[in-house]
């Protein structure tokens, strides 16, 4: 659609920040130099990136300047001094202020979201739809010959209308246009706001002068198609910033540091220092990355491996940010400050890959660069032809405002979104649901497709696949135990039990082992083989993939082995994606044996495993570097830098909070088959996305001939900007008359080199 629109963000909500918070905000990020975050929340487009960042650049104060477009966050490294000068950091505000017209404020994750934009948009595209129709219908008795009183009347009665719905609905491409012809730039807002304002303005004239034709229908309905456009842009932006966002959130506001003395103080995790010592109470989640010094605890890490199966920690071990005590209290002492644990890595893995996924938009700003002086150009020659030639300034102006109409880009702006809502409304009756207006147009592209394992290939839950010797007593035993925990193995276990279950006098649980309970029997365990016979050296079968003893007195009774349910026609997908020439992976940062053996299960020759999120991000990266299109399928907070640095990502709805919100498409039903099912519909939509680009094309090359030729009115220009809306419109309805999506052929690619000890991803 347009560029540079700031909507109603062009209010000043946040008072521009003074060099002193400037400076208080900003970190040192090397040698005299330091960073600061800045928000520019009316960053719509490329042209607006670029923008702000030849403005910076500008600055010998400044090292490097980065915006990204799905958090409005300009990121800007600037030297201390210049000479023996210390610097302003004010100028860095300043310059965003004097080059766009834009607020800038210190940057917060949890700022505003654009709801409030949001909320505006859609009042206005209410609000000039409602003006369009009556205006439609009043304009009805005029066209059927009402004698000139009644189209007196009905003219002055539209241009009542017409007049709030221009003032509302327009402010948006107003404030756009005039930020831009203030600072001598120009964008596809500056035609727009000339068409409509033009429009009405001879329309009233015409009207205060009995004229037989007002275009007072054309302007309402030119300002409710591009507020279409518009909405459904900004929808499908909003979007894509809640992962960060929301990955932010997950950490801790402050924690318990613990002094020398023993003293207890809560401090602010921007406070927490390397060396601290932090106090962790059962419950709570880890504010910075540290080395436990005391207590024992289960973590859920999920966030570091998407694993669902707790870590036991003892002292010594080292925890990361964003993990979860579920046992017990620990201390750990800090070993970086949460500016440098893992979580602010992941948040910033996630921003470096969001910033280099504006390609699609980054063209057709480019292109926008080019088309707004075109059509200025067009309108001003006509303008100008048809005044000294003809003579008559009046038919002049309207063959100009003509122009302007029928080259206004709503077609061109319609035709990439209204595929998408078209396409997103197909898959969601599907049970899928898109998260990215851009990531249809990307996953058509792929020829590659990696899983997570735990979440995604399979349900994430425990299922009982081996109890060996033990009997209906055994389970029962185990079951009484394992009702007295939270751990999920202990879940599944106590799920099982068909009857009643013994009532221990005492049980214990011991974080990283498992439960003891006591009865006049004797003392029963329940947990990993080492703690439960009592035995140091006691290992479990290297391929088993999760194993609970029950034993008494030391001596085992029973060993429960489980595995994780595998997701219902995970076989079928991994089949139809091999048929479509796609190569599969698995990247997982579950051990060797457990990965091994899923994979065979599904037929997967190509693994990875004990993968970091930061290399699972990395090898997408690497791969997205020799040339493939990578198809992310992930559950976990840990898999969301991978979802990021994919091409295009997918997410169950069991998935963590931050996965789901870090992925393209959503799936809501238990079936991998939305996979394939969703690449076929993307294919597709690409299809009509083309196809809709040529139709507004081929259009203005037949329309702008005939309003330069002074064959079109405004009304007729309006017309057929509105039947080349509808055309696309109708185009792209076409997605929803077939049945079930068939699947597409695929180009066969492999992907990437081996890693030793594992299945090689080739």
């Amino acid at each position: 659609m347009s560029c540079c629109a700031p909507g109603v963000e062009g209010s000043l909500e946040h008072a521009l920040p003074s060099p002193e918070e400037l400076l208080l905000s900003s970190r040192v990020v090397g040698p005299g130099l330091r960073q600061t975050d800045l928000s520019v929340p009316q960053v719509h487009c490329g042209t607006c990136i670029t923008t702000i960042e030849k403005a910076l650049r500008a600055l010998p104060v400044v090292e490097r300047a980065r915006v990204n477009l799905s958090t409005k966050r300009v990121s800007v490294v600037w030297k201390e001094k210049i000479g023996s000068e210390p610097t302003d950091p004010g100028t860095l505000v300043k310059a965003i202020v004097d080059a766009t017209g834009y607020d800038a404020h210190l940057f917060s994750a949890d700022g505003d979201t654009g709801e409030k934009l949001q909320r505006d948009l859609i009042r206005a595209v209410a609000l000039t739809g409602f003006a369009a129709a009556n205006i439609m219908l009043l304009s009805v008795s005029v066209w059927s010959g009402a004698d000139a009183a009644t189209r007196d009347l009905f003219h002055w009665i539209s241009a009542m209308i017409a007049a709030p719905a221009l003032i509302y609905g327009g402010r948006f491409f107003y404030q756009s246009a005039w930020k831009a012809l203030r600072r001598g730039r120009t964008n596809m807002d500056v035609p727009i706001a000339l068409a409509i304002t033009l429009s009405y303005a001879v329309s009233l004239w015409e009207t205060m002068h009995h004229g037989e034709h007002a275009w007072f229908d054309a302007t309402a309905s030119l300002l409710f198609f591009l507020l279409i456009g518009r909405t459904l842009d900004h929808i499908m932006r909003d979007r894509a910033r809640a992962a960060i966002t929301g990955l932010a959130r997950l950490s801790p506001r402050g924690a318990m540091v613990v002094g020398a003395d023993g003293s207890r103080e809560y401090r602010a995790v921007e406070d927490i220092a390397p060396g601290d010592r932090v106090s962790i109470a059962m419950g709570e989640r880890v504010p910075v990355d540290g080395i436990v010094e005391s207590g024992a605890s289960d973590l859920d890490v999920s966030i570091v491996n998407g694993e669902s199966a707790p870590r036991p920690v003892r002292p010594g071990d080292a925890i990361q940010a964003g993990t979860l005590s579920l046992t017990g209290p620990l201390v750990l002492k800090a070993t970086a400050a949460a500016r440098n644990s893992f979580l602010s890595e992941i948040i910033g893995l996630m921003e470096a890959a969001e910033g280099g996924r504006a390609r699609y938009r980054r063209i057709a700003d480019r292109a926008a660069q080019y088309y707004s002086p075109a059509v200025h150009l067009l309108a001003l020659t006509a303008f100008l032809s048809w005044g000294f030639i003809g003579g008559d300034w009046k038919q002049a102006m309207l063959i100009a405002i003509a122009v302007l109409i029928i080259t206004c880009p709503c077609a061109l702006g319609l035709a990439v979104p209204v595929v998408q809502v078209v396409a997103a409304g197909r898959l969601f009756r599907n049970g899928i649901m898109v998260k990215d207006g851009s990531a249809m147009e990307r996953l058509a592209e792929i020829d590659t497709v990696l899983f997570d394992k735990t979440g995604t290939l399979t349900l994430g839950r425990p299922k009982l696949v081996d109890t060996g010797k033990a009997t209906p007593c055994h389970l029962a035993v185990a079951a009484g135990l394992a009702g007295h925990s939270r751990h999920p193995l202990s879940k599944a276990l106590y799920g099982l039990a068909t009857g009643p279950v013994p009532v221990f006098d005492e049980v214990v649980e011991l974080p990283g082992k498992g439960l003891e309970g006591h009865t006049n029997k004797g003392t029963y365990r329940l947990g990993n083989r080492r703690f439960a016979c009592g035995d140091a050296n006691a290992r479990s079968p290297a391929d088993a993939d999760l194993e609970v003893v029950l034993s008494r007195d030391g001596k085992e009774l029973a060993c429960f082995r489980f595995e994780d349910a595998l997701r219902p026609d995970a076989r079928e997908a991994i089949d139809d994606l091999l048929v479509e020439g796609l190569s599969s992976g698995i990247l997982s940062g579950d051990r060797a044996g457990a990965v091994r053996s899923l994979a065979n299960r599904l037929g997967i020759d190509q693994w990875k495993s004990e993968l970091s999120p930061k290399e699972k991000a990395e090898f997408c990266r690497s791969l997205a570097g020799e040339g493939h299109r990578v198809l992310m399928v992930g559950d976990g907070i840990n898999d969301a830098p991978a979802l990021a640095a994919a091409h295009v990502s997918i997410a169950p709805a069991t998935a963590a909070d931050i996965g789901r919100q870090a992925a393209d498409f959503v799936f809501m039903h238990e079936s991998l088959e939305a996979v394939p099912l969703a690449i076929d519909v993307s294919r597709r939509a690409g299809r009509l996305i083309r196809q809709n680009f040529a139709l507004a094309i081929g259009y203005n090359v037949i329309a702008v001939p005939i309003a330069l030729a002074g064959y079109a009115t405004p009304l007729i220009a309006a017309v057929a900007m509105s039947t080349s809306s509808i055309i696309v419109v109708a185009n792209a309805l076409r997605l929803n008359r077939s049945g079930q999506a068939s699947h597409a052929a695929f180009s066969e690619a492999g992907i990437g080199s081996a890693h030793s000890g594992e299945a090689r991803l080739a």
